[in-house]
């Protein structure tokens, strides 16, 4: 018992050093703050984390389809003129 509650004591430290129970303790007073609580607390820190929104993740993810698009039908086009000029 004695190495895993000295692992739990590293682990502690690790993140005091590393910042993240400093940024976890305002994101928690944020909340706690919060005039009318969100229904969702998970999502309101993964947002306060940085994270984007359910919505913004949808458009990147739009974004990327419509590129991957756009990259296909270029190299096609590439293609053919590559082939167009290799017949002349």
């Amino acid at each position: 018992m004695a190495g895993v509650e000295s692992q739990k004591e590293t682990f502690r430290k690790y993140l005091e050093s590393a910042g993240a129970v400093d940024v976890l303790v305002k994101v928690l007073v944020s909340l706690y703050e919060e005039p009318e609580k969100p229904k969702q607390a998970l999502d309101y820190i993964k947002t306060a984390l940085g994270a984007p929104t359910p919505q913004e993740f949808e458009a990147v993810v739009a974004e990327r389809d419509g590129l991957k698009k756009q990259v296909a039908d270029l190299q096609q086009r590439m293609a053919e003129l590559e082939a167009k000029l290799a017949g002349q």
